[in-house]
């Protein structure tokens, strides 16, 4: 990779928050998802890393 390029990693929210502890939907909202089927970029960084562990029942990572 390039010096400036950074690492991303692409989520989709695949699960609903309804009826989800406030700390799960909070992480969601951290995420930048909202609604089932959004898709948010992000750093790839630790700390994304382990907010999509602990939603990982709601979210899938996609590869493109």
């Amino acid at each position: 990779m390039a010096k400036n390029e950074t690492a991303t990693v692409t989520i989709r929210q695949t699960g609903s928050p309804i009826r989800r502890k406030s700390d799960q939907r909070a992480t969601l909202a951290g995420l930048g998802l909202n609604r089932m089927g959004r898709e948010s970029t992000l750093e790839d960084t630790p700390s994304v890393r382990g907010m999509i562990a602990k939603v990982a029942h709601m979210v899938e990572v996609v590869e493109k």
